[in-house]
């Protein structure tokens, strides 16, 4: 059950060859054994998942069905959920309980999923290894001692490790995509406003974007279907006809149209990584692709544009945690000035401070017109270069990150080196454009190595015929840790 795709999963429910109830119960107890290691999750209530689940199986039994009926499925910890702690990676959110749930926690309980816990997420969805987390770092299955990617690191070990047949994430910067690549699961993220922001704590309003992980393409297209839709309540939220995600992932792909940008296999990338994502594309060009040379020619600047808008949006959203209406609160202090001063002093950690402080020099008297200004129209200038591209080819393919995963504590020293890591994700996340990553091998150290597929605004269902259909041909998306690496190396 535990290497089992959601259809499949979905038909043995359907069939009564098991209950939610004991798949559940697999899957909590694979955490039991797992996580002290791995530490994917911040929140597991079995109960609460026992309930879900039983409650899923007097639906089926009352004769309904569903793709994700009695399914279980973990969620990031930046989803408020009702009753349930939401955390958010921070100790400034350690003790916070929602009132509500986000709107992707309700789409899932609609569906009948079962709630399966919490992951763990760099704090505030700010980083790329899921070691900013209050509540400690998560290691990759893969290699314990090697980062999994973040920020929803804790997702993306949880799939990899079958903990969870998927999760949700969000993707900021390239924070789904990147620990897709990183621990050899799949990843999507969505155009911006396909899926609704309510209920998810923000960081960068303007640039995130919940979307899902899971073992495959075709997962990723039934996770999809349940995601998105339209939301009152979130005032980015596309008013777009349904769509089914589905619906052309047995297409052929002869005639396909690959953009290869040449600032994305250039100077930079790691030798494994460039090889094994031109073995992919060599795959491609096999079924009758075509590769078109292309050039994103502003990929350069899209670093520096981002450290400048998200920080400035995130100094923005964290104001509102201050000690007074909810969160961390000093346990001492003179006056409100020192509460205030206190409080978020406590509740964030390194890398939110640091975030904060840049976002409130850029958008600060004199600063504002020189950095934050300069950023958005280099921003419009990035979004022009995909628009031209796409005159050119169907979508775009290349790594998701430049390396693998790497070690625990290599880029602690060292943080603009991190940030530089996301440089083939951050550019589609600017321009508000759909991107997955997908398994296609691994180096020689047993890391995987992720292909990124970028197309033009709501082509996700075209970008999943893709990928599922390199995954029709290959085994990369199923291979699994070997149990016998759970043991730490020390």
């Amino acid at each position: 059950m535990f290497n089992a795709s959601l259809p499949e999963l979905s038909a043995a429910l359907e069939d009564g060859k098991i209950s939610s109830v004991e798949l559940t119960e697999l899957f909590l107890d694979r955490i039991r054994k797992l996580d002290g290691e791995l530490n994917a999750f911040i929140t597991v209530d079995a109960a609460r998942s026992l309930e879900d689940a039983r409650s899923a199986d007097a639906r089926r039994s009352a004769g309904e069905t569903g793709p994700l009926l009695g399914i279980p499925i973990a969620h990031k910890d930046i989803f408020c959920t009702q009753g349930l702690a939401t955390t958010c990676g921070s100790k400034m959110l350690a003790n916070f309980v929602s009132p509500y749930d986000a709107h992707i926690i309700e789409k899932f309980a609609a569906a009948g999923a079962v709630l399966l816990g919490k992951t763990n997420m760099d704090e505030f969805a700010m980083g790329s290894s899921n070691e900013s987390s209050y509540f400690g770092f998560v290691r990759n299955p893969w290699r314990k001692t090697a980062v999994p990617g973040g920020s929803s690191g804790g997702s993306a070990a949880a799939v990899a490790a079958r903990m969870a047949p998927a999760a949700t994430g969000t993707d900021t910067g390239g924070s789904i995509r990147q620990p897709a690549s990183f621990s050899g699961v799949c990843g999507l993220k969505p155009t911006y406003g396909v899926v609704s922001r309510y209920g998810m704590i923000a960081f960068a309003s303007s640039l995130d974007q919940g979307g899902p992980l899971a073992r495959s393409a075709a997962d990723l297209a039934a996770l999809l279907n349940v995601m998105a839709g339209f939301d009152a309540r979130d005032s980015t939220s596309l008013d777009r006809p349904v769509e089914d995600y589905a619906r052309d992932l047995s297409r052929p792909i002869a005639g396909l149209r690959i953009g290869l940008p040449r600032e994305y296999l250039g100077d930079g990338v790691n030798g494994e990584v460039a090889a094994r994502v031109r073995d992919a594309i060599l795959w491609f060009e096999s079924q009758g692709a075509k590769s078109v040379e292309i050039t994103l020619p502003n990929t350069r600047l899209s670093v520096p544009a981002y450290y400048v808008l998200a920080p400035a949006e995130a100094s923005s959203n964290l104001s509102r945690f201050d000690g007074v209406r909810y969160g961390h609160r000093a346990a001492k202090y003179a006056d409100l000035y020192e509460m205030y001063c206190k409080s978020r002093g406590e509740g964030f950690g390194a890398e939110v401070k640091r975030r904060i402080l840049v976002g409130t020099y850029v958008l600060s008297h004199g600063y504002y017109e020189a950095y934050y200004l300069q950023a958005q129209k280099i921003r419009r200038l990035i979004a022009a270069d995909f628009t031209a591209a796409f005159t050119q080819c169907d979508m775009i393919m290349g790594p998701a990150a430049p390396t693998t995963a790497y070690e625990i504590g290599a880029m602690s020293d060292d943080p603009v080196q991190m940030y530089l890591g996301d440089i083939f994700t951050i550019p589609a996340s600017l321009a508000g454009l759909p991107g997955l990553c997908v398994p296609c091998g691994f180096d020689a150290k047993g890391l995987p190595v992720g292909l990124q597929v970028i197309g033009p605004y709501f082509s996700e269902a075209r970008l999943l015929n893709a990928a599922h259909q390199f995954q029709q041909a290959t085994d990369w998306h199923q291979r699994v840790p070997p149990d016998a690496e759970i043991q730490v190396v020390r």
